[in-house]
């Protein structure tokens, strides 16, 4: 691997864990009223974990980054889904029905997916931008299903850190991936049809 992708895994590494620290440390005033902090933690951590379409959107996110070759819009991507999560998250509390939630999860799988499969060197200012709208759909959905009894600002802190995790997960496939072009269109196919697999099913 070269000192330039090295870099690059680093910027969005550091990126992202910054901005899960800072939730972290944020959420600390709350842990220190409540004993359901730990729960409210581990929830928010396994909640992008137990569905398929959260776990593809946040790696493919990361995957998309690491094939930018702006820098700053490289780890300023996975960032922006992070804090379109955060906002969306916090007014999906005391969301109704996920009906129409679920159908633009399942679009932001596709578009991921068909943004990784057509362009292998994506680039722009828009791309941050478009990863936080998809994101905030992501965030919406794990503030709706806010579990009984949990602290929501550590609840969402958890959801970030394991977002975080996802996408350098996904960054370091990326790196992968630019090698071998014909694998990063047939990873993003896979995730589209995923993702219609998603619509067609939900």
């Amino acid at each position: 691997m070269t000192r330039s992708k090295l870099r690059l895994a680093g910027v969005v590494t550091v990126g992202l864990a910054a901005t899960a620290s800072i939730s972290l440390w944020s959420a600390a005033p709350v842990a220190a009223h409540t004993g359901r902090s730990a729960a409210s933690v581990a929830d928010g951590i396994s909640h992008p974990v137990s569905g398929i379409d959260h776990l593809l959107a946040m790696v493919a996110v990361g995957v998309l980054a690491a094939g930018v070759r702006d820098r700053r819009v490289a780890w300023l991507t996975p960032v922006g889904f992070v804090i379109g999560m955060i906002g969306g998250g916090l007014l999906g509390v005391d969301a109704g029905s996920m009906a129409a939630v679920e159908i633009a999860i399942a679009l932001t799988v596709v578009t991921l997916g068909l943004g990784l499969a057509t362009s292998p060197r994506v680039s722009g200012w828009w791309l941050p931008v478009a990863a936080m709208a998809l994101g905030s759909v992501h965030g919406y959905a794990h503030g709706a299903e806010l579990p009984a009894g949990a602290v929501p600002v550590l609840y969402v802190a958890g959801f970030v850190c394991m977002t975080a995790l996802l996408h350098a997960a996904g960054a370091g496939i990326g790196l992968f991936l630019r090698r071998v072009p014909t694998a990063r269109l047939a990873a993003g196919g896979l995730v589209a049809l995923a993702g219609v697999a998603l619509l067609v099913g939900g």
